[in-house]
């Protein structure tokens, strides 16, 4: 009977071993998770690796977000563009659309996902898809299928085609009870938001998946991501995008945030370069799967003063959002990445200073085209 032919092949695969020496994971069960879809008994549980001759093939999830298409655009560079597929439920840019490839993916259809894997022949996936701390606030039940429900169809779907992926954590990760100078990479979690609480699920579900079904999961806890090419996107630390924007437009920024509050922060090319180191490092270097990355730590009044060294007229105003001032105040102010830089060798390249003249640089060439157009 097949059944029974399935069950002695199985049998036979468990008996005699992954010949690599990598350790053999436990016997997958029928269902992951709690919904109905079932996994193939012969599944490959590990993640497929590669060499420059043969570059892993990319999904990007929640692409048209503040990191998706920088990444894209980094990695097509690294393993070249049709490598690298770019997806959203939205409808992108005509400059992003012509970049590369970019699919429509949602990640609540679990059958559309599939088959994205599938067809695609992907090996690597990057899951960004995800709504954002103050935006998460103001519609909870959203937060909870996308930030939640999104990540079991992507931990299934990965598990089932043996990905290696990776899943953003944020310093939303951490409460008001932990370790605020500085947060270390293991201490008590109680976030106070549906995104925060959404991310620490993240990081436990993706370290169950790799000791239980031998997923190779990684995932780092990013800071507050400083981009010069997106618009913010609803997070707590955005006022430290919007202010440079606002800067060169019109010489003066109206703060969310009080003017002392400390957090850490991190210029985009750093977040891309982690992000890639962490992935394609040994998967022996790596002694846990979550991991705090940082580059610099400021307060939004330190942040005005070294925009005013560049723009001596600038001002800056102060005009509270107590949800933001409450979310930045559970936040640590400082991160502790030491594992971070003695596992895999992480070190960041963008200091406060280089950040705001990289920043002001990018804006001013921009507003000086938009002039002359």
């Amino acid at each position: 009977m097949p059944v029974v032919r399935m069950l002695r092949e199985v049998a036979g695969r468990m008996l005699r071993g992954p010949a690599c020496g990598c350790r053999t994971p436990a016997l997958p069960c029928r269902f992951l998770g709690t919904s109905p879809r079932q996994i193939p008994a012969d599944a490959n549980f590990h993640s497929t690796s590669f060499s420059e001759a043969d570059p892993p093939r990319v999904l990007i999830t929640g692409g048209l977000g503040q990191l998706g298409v920088g990444l894209a655009s980094f990695l097509r560079k690294r393993f070249g563009k049709d490598n690298v597929i770019l997806s959203d439920i939205r409808k992108p840019p005509e400059h992003v659309f012509l970049s590369g490839p970019f699919i429509y993916s949602d990640i609540l259809d679990y059958k559309n996902l599939r088959e994205t894997v599938v067809n695609n022949r992907v090996t690597w996936l990057f899951h960004y898809s995800a709504l954002l701390s103050a935006v998460g606030e103001a519609n909870v039940s959203l937060a909870r299928a996308v930030n939640i429900t999104g990540l079991h169809n992507v931990l299934d779907v990965a598990a089932e085609h043996g990905l290696r992926l990776f899943v953003p954590s944020t310093i939303g990760a951490f409460g008001p009870t932990s370790p605020r100078n500085p947060a270390p990479d293991l201490c008590i979690q109680r976030p106070r938001t549906i995104y925060g609480v959404s991310k620490v699920h993240a990081e436990l579900m993706g370290e169950y998946y790799y000791y239980r079904y031998g997923l190779d999961f990684r995932c780092l806890r990013y800071p507050g991501i400083i981009s010069a090419d997106s618009q913010p996107g609803g997070g707590t630390t955005d006022y430290a995008v919007q202010i440079f924007h606002s800067a060169v437009k019109n010489g003066r920024f109206e703060c969310n945030l009080e003017p002392g509050t400390r957090l850490p922060m991190m210029y985009i090319d750093d977040c891309l370069r982690a992000t890639l180191e962490v992935m394609e490092a040994p998967a022996e270097s790596l002694s846990m799967r979550t991991y705090n990355i940082n580059a610099m730590s400021f307060t939004p009044a330190e942040l005005a003063q070294e925009v005013l060294k560049h723009i001596p007229e600038f001002q800056i105003t102060y005009n509270v959002d107590s949800v933001r001032q409450a979310i930045a105040d559970s936040w640590p102010m400082n991160f502790d990445d030491s594992n971070a830089r003695k596992d895999w060798g992480w070190k960041h390249d963008f200091d406060l200073p280089e950040l705001v003249t990289t920043m002001l640089n990018f804006h001013g060439s921009e507003s000086r085209i938009a002039q002359a157009n």
